[in-house]
């Protein structure tokens, strides 16, 4: 059975690669609801997660995210941060793409402290930068560039652009 997932797993990331996302999604929903007969959780998790992220691209927001909703859950209680990082961050991009911000912003956050605590500052810097857009969105430009400065803090491989920030960023009081 494991093979089976397996190769629905890996038709799933070729549709997505292939950007057919709604290919995509159906193998993710196979496979999800496989391991989820295999009473493996922690893989079920995680091709819900595929599947929001999938179903996302499709221009299926609400549908991404039903898909993603309950995983961080999982992945705590399983004590997997980073992936519980990754369900956070895809649930506040279902948000967005769904237009509640503030829930977004909250989900985004989360997600980026959580990617800190798990070490995977490029990950936090991409996160910061959505949750950075949404403050700047909102008006709220001092909050968004703190977000950005948090962002290229972040970056383990900066940039030209990004090297030039952080220098910047010394000077500031």
């Amino acid at each position: 059975m494991s093979t089976d997932l397996e190769k629905l797993v890996s038709q799933g990331k070729q549709a997505f690669d292939a950007k057919q996302f709604d290919r995509a999604a159906q193998a993710f929903t196979d496979a999800a609801e496989g391991y989820q007969a295999l009473d493996d959780a922690l893989n079920a998790a995680e091709m819900r997660n595929n599947l929001s992220v999938a179903l996302l691209q499709a221009g299926e927001s609400q549908k991404a995210y039903d898909a993603v909703e309950g995983t961080e859950a999982v992945f705590a209680d399983a004590g997997d941060v980073r992936r519980q990082a990754l369900a956070a961050g895809n649930q506040a991009a279902a948000l967005e793409a769904m237009g509640s911000k503030d829930e977004a912003l909250a989900c985004y956050e989360r997600s980026a402290a959580l990617f800190l605590e798990a070490g995977d500052g490029e990950m936090r810097s991409l996160v910061l930068q959505s949750a950075a857009k949404i403050k700047l969105q909102r008006g709220k430009l001092v909050d968004s560039a703190l977000s950005m400065i948090g962002s290229v803090e972040s970056t383990p491989k900066p940039g030209l652009l990004q090297r030039f920030l952080r220098f910047l960023l010394r000077f500031r009081p």
